[in-house]
């Protein structure tokens, strides 16, 4: 295998002639060994099409010439379909603020270009990584609007995916709205519901998180190409920097604006903490969830019972026969993963100093990880697990029937103590309120069933009240 000499402002260094990084790239992986995951593609894919959009505006302002730019535009399109993932290869973890990412994209598409236009790799007088493929750009343009463009199509996907969630915990709150159950808080015996009831508050939850998550793109379209460095425009002409976010626009289809003050977008990284606030609150449902259906699913004979889960695979090693929630537990995780990278995103967001923000790298790995999660786990929670679920409806009657929460019912009728006191003796002996009002009152038998129909008392009103 052969080698070839590539220079830099700090030296020299062989690079595999099968490679198409070149120095910059190998330092940048050199320096960041963690032994670690690389930038996220989705990331690399939105960097080369912005590439690709500065080669054609930097065309048409004749900065590069047709057969130059045709080469970059093609690169850039090869990149774009994956043909070379191989060659990404920095750490996600990366100090310089994104820098070695923008520097590994800028030197596999100008070596890709060298090559189309019949030259050999490392062959900068032909395509220059920075000269050309960076011409107009820095950095600290690129790598944010790049994130932007990547966050924005991963909500949209993940606004679709959460409202199929919410279709399939509503097609159970229609399927499970006669299924009569004990309503629990602070896991004590409450009050009667039906378990449909339980499963909209469900829905409506995620109503909420996919409308937030809709809306969370709004903060991402504003972009700060042609700022450069700092946000001020060194080095791009006026003329690139208006035509610049118009070509992006008709690449991406996207409805993104140019800053009105790029300085801004270049220093301060709120709006992603924002956006990680939105997936941190679906998280938190999704938990929520997660942790009611593993509890609903108990047992199956010594938990609650009151569901049947889906079984998706076997569950112990030794215990035979033991199935687990594996599915709500897999949601559960995701939700903490969320959570976290939240968290890192709030740190590293509040970090940068003055006109940059040198820990990016973390923000958009954290950002991407976030969407790439949920997107992936709220399909599999929506398809293995809500749509198979069953309602164990004898276990919630039985459990219902063996309560005192109806003594509640009993309130307006015979005043707080003395519910209190029958739903005392009904635990204490075993009993059903039924029972104890019969030898402790002196309503009739039909005037004790309109009292404790436990399908009023799932419904705002007072139970068996006279109508006139």
């Amino acid at each position: 295998m052969g080698f070839r000499i590539e220079r830099d402002t700090i030296g020299e260094r062989k690079i595999s002639e099968t490679q198409y990084y070149g120095i910059n790239t190998q330092r940048a992986q050199e320096n960041f060994n963690l032994g670690v995951r690389s930038v996220n593609l989705k990331l690399i894919y939105e960097i080369a099409l912005i590439k690709k959009a500065a080669a054609m505006v930097n065309h048409r302002l004749k900065q590069l010439t047709e057969v130059k730019a045709q080469a970059i535009i093609k690169a850039c399109e090869e990149v774009i379909e994956g043909n070379f993932d191989q060659e990404f290869v920095v750490s996600a973890f990366q100090g310089g603020a994104g820098t070695s990412t923008n520097m590994n994209v800028n030197e596999v598409v100008a070596n890709r270009a060298i090559e189309i236009l019949g030259g050999r790799k490392g062959d900068y007088n032909l395509v220059h990584p920075l000269n050309d493929v960076n011409m107009s750009q820095s950095t600290n343009d690129v790598y944010p609007t790049a994130l932007r463009i990547a966050a924005i199509h991963m909500l949209r996907t993940l606004s679709y995916s959460l409202a199929e969630l919410q279709e399939a915990l509503q097609s159970k709150e229609n399927e499970f709205s006669d299924v009569l159950k004990l309503g629990r808080t602070e896991l004590m015996d409450a009050l009667p519901m039906m378990l449909g009831q339980e499963f909209g508050a469900y829905a409506k939850s995620i109503e909420r998180d996919r409308w937030r998550v809709y809306k969370g793109e709004e903060r991402l379209r504003q972009i700060n190409l042609g700022g450069t460095a700092i946000g001020t425009g060194i080095n791009a002409s006026q003329e690139y920097i208006f035509r610049i976010t118009d070509t992006i626009q008709e690449l991406t289809g996207l409805g993104l604006a140019r800053s009105d003050y790029p300085i801004d977008i270049t220093q301060n990284n709120d709006v992603f903490v924002e956006v990680s606030g939105l997936l941190k609150a679906c998280g938190t449902n999704l938990l929520k969830l997660s942790n009611d259906l593993r509890l609903l699913a108990s047992g199956p004979k010594g938990g609650l019972g009151e569901i049947e889960l889906p079984q998706m695979q076997a569950g112990s090693t030794i215990m035979p026969g033991k199935v687990n929630p594996v599915i709500p537990e897999m949601i559960g995780q995701v939700a903490m993963r969320v959570m976290a990278n939240d968290h890192a995103i709030t740190l590293a967001a509040s970090s940068g100093q003055l006109e940059l923000n040198s820990f990016m790298p973390l923000i958009a790995e954290s950002l991407l990880e976030s969407l790439e999660l949920l997107n992936r786990g709220v399909t599999l929670f929506r398809e293995k697990c809500i749509t198979g679920i069953i309602a164990n409806k004898e276990k919630c009657r039985d459990t219902l029937e063996k309560s005192a929460v109806l003594a509640a019912a009993l309130v307006h009728h015979l005043g707080y103590d003395q519910a209190a006191h029958l739903a005392s003796k009904a635990l204490r002996e075993n009993k059903s309120i039924r029972e104890v009002m019969k030898e402790e009152t002196t309503f009739k038998d039909s005037r004790i069933d309109e009292i404790l129909n436990p399908l009023e008392v799932t419904k705002p009103g007072i139970p068996g009240r006279l109508r006139k």
